[in-house]
């Protein structure tokens, strides 16, 4: 049984890796970074800095939380393993997980994508459980050198977990990081993944994501890609959950608006903290491989899975998939450059 004893380990000490860590720190909770040596030394001598999305912050003292870059040492004891790593690295965090961390530990996928939580499951030990979960905001990382690092949430919304492993969501509900257990994890995984086609968009758009989906343009072009996830699912016999207030199937509806109308009826679409971008965006720029495929690549494979086609996703895959190469940051495109 889980509980506010168990120890922690965060694998994967990026953006969310951090803020999710910090604020399990802050609540007393026993927590480990296993991460980049560069970050985590600075963690280690200046603690982090946790800033809320009402931009009050607060601080994790130097040496509260443990930080390792060895896998060995940071999975030794971990009672709970919280992934958080990108999607193209789940398979070998899986397997340094399986062969480090205790043979009864459970390890719960915090990470966008539908696939991360199966390809867990199939590379642990067979007394490791394992669990999904989605963190339901954005969370940034202002420009490095500011002491002590900072991590700052910039839109709304809670973590859910899979409510079958007891004691998983009382030990993660903590301040700042409200959590609660949900009974069908993998309608939640698509109905996060349909929000996160946006970040695709924001990647090559280069635009702060608030003036990004103020435009009406940008939003046609995200309301037919989550038309095109509805349509693939609706052939799977999924019904994606609503991560918000609207149902997916009338998000495209929506989006289509006109900027006026939609800029009244989309309020908490747009409370989001103006310098906000996508962690594509940041990986465009900082020329590191996106979660292109796992988001719109999901959408494309479960189409053809059905006979079906996915244009928009298929060409704003493609685009990233370019933008990946060319290792030149965003392109900064215009709507009219990303329809097929």
């Amino acid at each position: 049984m889980l509980d506010a004893k168990t120890p922690i380990t965060i694998a994967g000490a990026g953006s969310i890796g951090c803020y999710v860590g910090g604020c399990l720190a802050l609540a007393g909770r026993k927590v480990t970074l296993l991460g980049r040596p560069r970050l985590l030394e600075r963690v280690a001598e200046k603690g982090i800095a946790v800033v809320g999305l009402d931009g009050a912050e607060r601080r994790v003292a130097p040496g509260v939380v443990d930080c390792f870059a060895d896998p060995a040492r940071a999975l030794v004891r971990a009672g709970l393993v919280l992934v958080t790593v990108k999607g193209a690295q789940t398979a070998e965090m899986a397997e340094l997980v399986a062969a480090f961390a205790p043979g009864d530990a459970t390890v719960v996928s915090l990470q966008n994508g539908v696939d991360n939580p199966a390809i867990l499951r199939s590379r642990l030990r067979p007394g490791q459980r394992s669990a999904s979960g989605i963190v339901g905001f954005n969370v940034v990382q202002p420009p490095a050198g500011r002491a002590p690092p900072t991590v700052r949430r910039t839109t709304a919304g809670d973590v859910l977990v899979d409510a079958a492993i007891p004691g998983l969501a009382g030990l993660l509900d903590v301040d700042g990081l409200r959590t609660r257990g949900a009974d069908d994890m993998t309608a939640v995984r698509w109905g996060k993944l349909i929000l996160n086609l946006n970040n695709a968009l924001n990647a090559l758009s280069g635009l702060p994501l608030a003036q990004e989906l103020a435009d009406r343009r940008w939003r046609v072009l995200l309301a037919s890609q989550v038309a095109e996830a509805v349509a693939a699912l609706k052939a799977e016999g999924i019904e994606p959950a609503s991560i918000g207030t609207l149902k997916p199937s009338l998000l495209p509806h929506v989006l289509r608006l006109p900027d006026f109308i939609f800029r009244i009826l989309a309020r908490q679409m747009l409370a989001i903290d103006p310098a906000a971008r996508s962690s594509m965006l940041d990986d465009l720029d900082a020329r590191r491989l996106t979660e292109v495929d796992q988001l719109q690549g999901a959408v494309v494979r479960l189409a053809e899975k059905h006979g079906r086609d996915a244009p928009v996703c298929r060409a704003v895959m493609a685009l990233v998939a370019e933008a990946e190469r060319r290792g030149e940051g965003s392109p900064r495109l215009s709507p009219d450059a990303i329809r097929p």
